[in-house]
């Protein structure tokens, strides 16, 4: 078993008191439980399917926009951070975060909108929730179990992950009686490293998110001269550059943005775990509320900037008509197969007496990039 990082605090996850895995496996002398998990986690195929799914732009629409790839990382190094300025498992926090999104469908939340409806009788779907299945169940490269077998903490967190931008109203009955559940059991909390991935999730979105709808010129500098996060960051670096564009310095922008974010996480979420005093991680699980958040006045802002993306880049008609021709896209590929199976990869195929005909399409179909799912929908269509 590995040794406790000496720097640890008493409510971090110790890698030397730990359930382990699933199936047990022989301790790796060069590397933690976390670091192996990372390991199996970025040489997975799910990992790699990643760089070829759409975060808000579709791929196709550009070579510099963020992909869901470039999005696990950026949450993965937010989460990393976060984890080393509160003495948590920073191993820990980045696989949870290199590993959140494996689930996610081809063209973001439309291909899981999609999905969602055609699940919506079978079980649900919800693309947290099938990134545990991803790990669990799907990925298999070792012959001796099913999934990646990973730690049972890593498991915990992706298990409990959420953020404002997974919309329940997209979900199942299954999906929804789910996140019911978990809501019945709210004394049941993640660790911290689960619990700081929700705010490098969402932190991550925000800013990548208006780094992107300004290069593609869905909104403007004055767009949003009335977000308050925004131009509390951009106002010193704008009177130093009073003549360039906002494309030349966007970036400075976002990261005192970014820095000014996570400074309040930190000094709230320390004030909140200082008032709990918790001794051990099941103190955190058992506390009944949030330990990282942040401070009231910086969720407001928070919100407010979550907002105007929501109506100004999500809504965009750009953005709307690709995500409607990407919804129907997927649902016509699901469509095709579940009535045709025998078009289905046999590994596929050859579950589906076991499992049913519309989650083993699911799976299928989540895991498509989006040039796979749209070759897939050549494929099926021009044979009709």
């Amino acid at each position: 078993m590995n040794p406790s990082p000496p720097d640890l605090a008493d409510y971090a996850i110790d890698p030397a008191r730990t359930p382990g895995r699933a199936h047990p496996e022989p301790a790796d002398p060069l590397r933690s439980g976390f670091d192996l998990d990372r390991y199996r986690v970025v040489h997975c195929t799910a990992f790699r399917r990643l760089e070829y799914k759409t975060q808000v732009l579709v791929t196709y629409e550009g070579d510099h926009y963020r992909t869901r790839l470039t999005h696990s990382l950026e949450v993965a190094h937010l989460a990393a951070e976060l984890a080393r300025a509160l003495r948590v498992n920073a191993g820990l926090a980045e696989v949870v975060a290199l590993a959140h999104d494996l689930g996610h469908t081809p063209f973001g939340h439309a291909g899981e909108a999609a999905l969602a409806e055609r699940m919506r009788d079978h079980g649900g779907f919800e693309h947290n929730r099938q990134s545990l299945r991803v790990v669990e169940y799907l990925e298999h490269p070792y012959p001796a179990f099913r999934g990646l077998n990973l730690m049972a903490e890593t498991r915990e967190c992706l298990a409990t992950h959420a953020t404002p931008y997974d919309d329940p109203a997209q979900a199942g009955p299954a999906d929804r009686a789910d996140r019911a559940d978990r809501d019945d059991q709210a004394d049941r909390m993640p660790p911290i490293e689960g619990q700081l991935n929700h705010i490098a999730d969402r932190l991550a979105y925000a800013g990548h998110d208006l780094e992107d709808a300004l290069g593609a010129e869905l909104i403007t500098e004055h767009d949003l001269s009335a977000v308050r996060l925004w131009s509390d960051a951009a106002g010193p670096i704008r009177q130093a550059h009073p003549d360039l564009p906002v494309l030349a310095i966007r970036r400075p922008i976002l990261d005192a943005l970014v820095r000014r974010v996570l400074v309040d996480v930190v000094d709230e979420s320390t004030r909140r775990i200082r008032q709990l005093d918790p001794t051990n991680a099941d103190d955190v699980r058992a506390a009944g509320g949030v330990l990282v958040a942040p401070s009231e006045a910086m969720q407001a802002d928070l919100s407010a900037l979550e907002a105007f993306l929501h109506e100004c880049v999500y809504r965009h008609e750009k953005v709307a008509e690709m995500d409607a021709r990407a919804r129907r896209l997927v649902a016509e590929v699901f469509d095709a197969l579940a009535a045709d199976p025998t078009q289905l990869p046999p590994r596929f195929a050859n579950r589906i007496n076991e499992q049913g005909i519309h989650p083993v399409v699911c799976d299928y179909v989540a895991g498509m990039t989006d040039r796979f799912c749209q070759a897939e929908h050549q494929r099926l269509y021009a044979q009709a």
